[in-house]
């Protein structure tokens, strides 16, 4: 079965950077390319929130809260879709999540997410 592992969280100061890493395992580098791989995060009472994303047409996407500090990116014969996140704001604490959508079926996968926690 398709499994997301991610890693990297942890606890930063404001300015800092982390990169956040999810390892895919149960799908092909194909399989991988024909779905939508994003990052979401999500804090206490509020909805998650997509902060990063690949389309299954390699269009990426970012939501102004993070453009221009988190970068996307993904390694599809590693299987591994990373975040790299600089000039972290408190924020930006929250529970990071990654997500897979293939286009070739009706599911989507998610990781069990990792803890980011920004200090000011």
């Amino acid at each position: 079965q398709v499994q997301l592992v991610e890693s990297g969280g942890g606890l930063v100061q404001a300015g800092g950077s982390l990169r956040l890493s999810c390892a895919v395992s149960g799908m092909s580098g194909i399989q991988l390319r024909m779905s939508a791989l994003n990052w979401y995060r999500q804090v206490p009472t509020k909805e998650r929130e997509l902060v990063a994303g690949f389309t299954s047409r390699d269009d990426v996407y970012y939501p102004a809260s993070v453009q221009g500090r988190f970068i996307i990116s993904r390694d599809v014969n590693k299987k591994t879709v990373d975040l790299q996140m600089n000039d972290l704001k408190p924020e930006d604490t929250a529970v990071y999540y990654c997500n897979v959508a293939p286009t070739y079926e009706d599911q989507t996968y998610w990781g069990q997410g990792t803890q980011v926690t920004v200090s000011s």
